[in-house]
């Protein structure tokens, strides 16, 4: 039995289990707190009723002993005295020594419901006779010669009907606001959990419907609010990212069709007419080759784009001299690029500044940056690369003299595979992977990367990265 009902309300869901347990709680609060009541006020009414009975008692009492010396004739002659304090369904009755029945006055009670009986001691007893609940005491009446008892009978009819009442009307009561309570449980467990709700909607509509879902908010700054806050950013982070993704691998599949399919195409004609034709095989495999060289950047590009994304090891970053670094890439990277005029003035930053970085990471964002400034400028132009000071940040500037980038296209030169004009990117070898792995490696080590470029005067790419005082070097810098 008690395994059903563990299973029976383990299949319940949580609104119901809430207002299960609420209700069951009141419940037991409701009985505990009302049987502490009626307890209470049926032990001060029994109190009320023993006071009034031996309070008659001592006046009955007071009385005999005023009549010395008292017989029985005197008892009889008392009639009228104890009727007047003689109460409604209540008797009095003056026993002799013998406990025979001297005189009686009753108001509605018969005398036979309660044999007399002689007694020695005053004594207080509660009886039943059938249905009726008595109250009798008996006290003995010693007054000179006489010996007798005095015996007071007290039904608690009413008494125990007003009890009933009382008992009753608590039991309606709590039964009343135990279903009031268990009704504004349930509305309220219902709007505390519609966030829930409709956060578990959200989750199916998403399944069945895509990532576009979201929760309904309803403007409240409690923590359900927040949560269904917090789910709606993480859906929209994961929607950016699904869409990157897909638009990833779409750009990915385009990239590589392209030169497997001119590769697959220069295959097709050697086996058919280029075998013993010297002019198309030479063609044909210059294309090829081109080709896989192109494919084998597109494929590097990648695997650098993936490792720049894992999360950089703290045993990697060290402290370095910027400047040092910067010169000495600047110095390589021209040697094969000596048709163009590289301006170089980082001195503003000053030999001792230290920023915390990969070093290659650094070098490698400088090298991605000054290959697409040659790519995208004509041959004698001047590219420059400025550095600077500005409070707590160094600042690195590297500026071209090319053809610039539309307004329309500055949002999205970070995003992997674009390209401003896709015609010559092609022909200059460009796969639209260097800016995306450039502003990866930046924000990995802290910094920011920021592109601005206006018509045709050329494009400034800017680099700040936070400065590290000497109380940081914990690595001998570089």
């Amino acid at each position: 039995m008690r395994r059903a009902i563990r299973q029976w309300v383990s299949g319940m869901t949580i609104k119901w289990k809430m207002v299960l347990w609420s209700s069951f709680t009141l419940i037991v609060l409701f009985t505990a707190y009302n049987f502490a009541q009626y307890t209470a006020v049926n032990q001060w009414m029994v109190k009320q009723e023993k006071n009034s009975i031996q309070k008659t008692m001592a006046q009955l009492d007071d009385y005999f002993q005023e009549k010395v010396p008292l017989n029985d004739a005197k008892i009889k002659n008392s009639a009228n005295y104890l009727e007047k304090i003689n109460e409604n369904n209540q008797l009095i009755r003056i026993l002799d020594q013998q406990g025979i029945p001297i005189i009686t006055v009753s108001d509605q009670l018969p005398e036979s419901y309660v044999a007399p009986q002689a007694v020695d001691r005053a004594m207080l007893l509660s009886l039943w006779h059938l249905e009726d609940h008595l109250l009798v005491m008996r006290s003995p009446l010693i007054s000179g010669d006489f010996r007798g008892t005095i015996e007071i009978v007290n039904n608690l009819e009413t008494f125990d009907q007003f009890s009933a009442m009382i008992f009753w009307v608590m039991v309606l009561a709590g039964c009343g606001s135990v279903l009031l309570s268990a009704l504004g449980g349930y509305l309220l467990v219902k709007q505390f959990l519609k966030p829930v709700q409709s956060l578990a909607d959200a989750i199916r509509n998403v399944k069945h419907k895509g990532l576009h879902e979201r929760v309904e908010q309803h403007g409240d700054k409690d923590e359900l609010s927040r949560l269904a806050a917090l789910f709606n950013d993480l859906m929209n982070e994961l929607e950016t990212s699904f869409k990157q993704q897909k638009q990833f691998v779409e750009d990915a599949s385009h990239e590589l069709r392209t030169p497997i399919s001119i590769i697959k195409g220069h295959l097709s004609l050697l086996d058919r007419w280029g075998k013993s034709d010297p002019q198309i095989l030479d063609k044909s495999l210059t294309a090829s080759l081109q080709e896989l060289n192109r494919l084998e950047g597109i494929v590097q590009e990648l695997l650098a784009l993936t490792r720049s994304e894992n999360e950089l090891p703290a045993e990697e970053t060290t402290l370095l001299k910027p400047v040092r670094l910067l010169e000495r890439t600047i110095r390589r990277f021209a040697v094969p690029h000596s048709k163009m005029q590289f301006q170089v003035d980082l001195c503003p930053i000053g030999d001792d500044a230290m920023i915390r970085m990969v070093p290659h990471h650094l070098e490698q964002v400088l090298l991605i940056l000054l290959d697409n400034a040659v790519k995208y400028s004509k041959e004698g132009t001047t590219i420059a690369i400025n550095g600077r000071r500005q409070a707590d940040v160094m600042i690195v500037e590297v500026h071209d003299q090319g053809i610039g980038i539309p307004p329309e296209d500055l949002p999205h030169v970070f995003d992997r595979f674009y390209r401003v004009d896709k015609a010559r990117s092609r022909e200059q070898g460009g796969t639209g992977l260097g800016l995306a792995i450039a502003k990866r490696l930046v924000e990995d080590n802290g910094g920011v990367i920021s592109i601005s470029s206006e018509g045709q005067e050329g494009t400034k790419v800017t680099l700040s990265f936070p400065l590290t005082s000497f109380e940081d070097l914990r690595f001998d810098p570089i």
